[in-house]
């Protein structure tokens, strides 16, 4: 399985194609929009937000509820273009009409003049229209067929804000599924922690009012996934290196763990492994998960911990330095409209970005032409791997 974007940020509409999954399952508009109005919300999001009303159209794959095998294709319409038709059309201008709003001074911290550079743009709107974070709904999109393949397999995932400025949210290992679910969607950082949600709003309005921006650290959590998904033989096949390629991916990612992650470093052996157990019910387990869920490349079937560690976004109120790529000469970055904090809406496209990589991943291990054999398939191996 795999899956393609397409689209500028004030372009006509986003598209993404996902191929290689299943015929035979159930899948709908209203599966991927609740994924995409989830990625819309979060205290600290800018005025796009409000412009942008994301809604998918599935234009290809899907009959009557239920995908046919063939390429998904989805279309997620700009409502902010009819403002940049002048701008972005694809249409040639008139040569003796100049191109609107260049671009020729690149801002720190994003793609602008390494894009240019690459890429021989003198007009580097070309650039930042592409690797504009607009992208993730494209992505969130893929990720929200993915998430609702793993939902009909019993495999449930959430992606929440473990830290914004610093702050950092408790830990709640007890905690259910459904409770994360519930917790995270209520708040609004997506903090399972109200005390450190609030904490985290108060720097994200002292931030805007700064005008400056601040990162942090989200959270996926996944239960149900089943022991030995992904393989120690090939480096490119361990699943937890394809996982933290993918969250790293994401726009203003720097880092990724597992479970206690970079604490390993600071600890014993016997502090960070996980001691295994069997009962009679759950076969083998292990009696705790500081590793998050993966020995050896491979998924140990307890519950999936992975944390990503996002910058604050580039671009600033109080802007920083840079050249002019015509002059060269020195100025003051220039704004375009931005969020203070985007962590929370983060959390939400690395929850997606993640589930995409799982479903992969079960793709490749079983049979999956049809659905319903998938999902037999899966059913089997579980008991097989209970018993063994």
């Amino acid at each position: 399985m795999r899956y393609l974007t397409a689209g500028e940020s004030h372009g006509k509409q986003l598209t993404t194609i996902v191929e290689g999954l299943p015929s035979l399952m159930p899948l709908t508009q209203e599966n991927i929009n609740e994924s995409l109005l989830r990625r819309q919300k979060g205290h600290g999001r800018g005025k796009r937000m409000q412009i942008e009303k994301d809604l998918v159209d599935i234009v290809g794959g899907v009959r009557h509820g239920y995908t046919l095998g063939s390429p998904i294709a989805m279309v997620i319409r700009n409502d902010d273009f009819k403002h940049w038709e002048d701008v972005m059309g694809e249409d040639p201008i008139d040569p003796d009409q100049k191109v609107r709003r260049v671009v020729t001074r690149p801002r720190p911290g994003h793609a602008d003049l390494n894009g240019a550079i690459k890429y021989g743009h003198r007009d580097m709107r070309n650039i930042l229209e592409r690797s504009s974070a607009r992208e993730t709904a494209a992505r969130v999109a893929a990720g929200a067929v993915a998430k609702t393949l793993l939902a009909h397999l019993g495999i449930n995932i959430v992606g929440y804000v473990r830290e914004i400025a610093g702050i950092v949210a408790k830990e709640y290992p007890e905690m259910s599924m459904a409770e994360r679910v519930k917790i995270s969607e209520d708040s609004p950082v997506r903090s399972l922690d109200k005390e450190a949600g609030q904490q985290m709003m108060d720097a994200i309005d002292k931030a805007k009012k700064d005008g400056d921006s601040i990162g942090g650290v989200c959270e996926v959590y996944i239960e149900g996934m089943p022991a030995g998904v992904g393989s120690y033989v090939h480096y490119d096949r361990k699943l937890d290196g394809r996982l933290a390629g993918a969250v790293a991916s994401i726009n203003a990612f720097k880092g990724v763990e597992f479970g206690i992650g970079f604490e390993a470093a600071r600890k014993n052996g016997s502090e960070v492994h996980d001691e295994i157990a069997w009962d009679k019910e759950r076969g083998y387990y292990r009696k705790t998960n500081r590793l998050g869920g993966f020995e050896g490349g491979m998924t140990t079937g307890m519950p999936i911990v992975v944390k990503g560690v996002m910058k604050p976004i580039p671009t600033l109120y109080k802007p920083l330095q840079s050249v002019d790529i015509e002059t060269k000469e020195p100025f003051n970055a220039s704004i375009e409209r931005s969020d203070s904090c985007a962590v929370p809406a983060a959390a939400v496209v690395m929850e997606h970005v993640v589930a995409f990589e799982l479903a992969k991943a079960l793709l490749e291990q079983f049979p999956h032409d049809q659905f319903p054999k998938l999902k037999e398939a899966i059913d089997a191996y579980r008991e097989e791997v209970r018993c063994f």
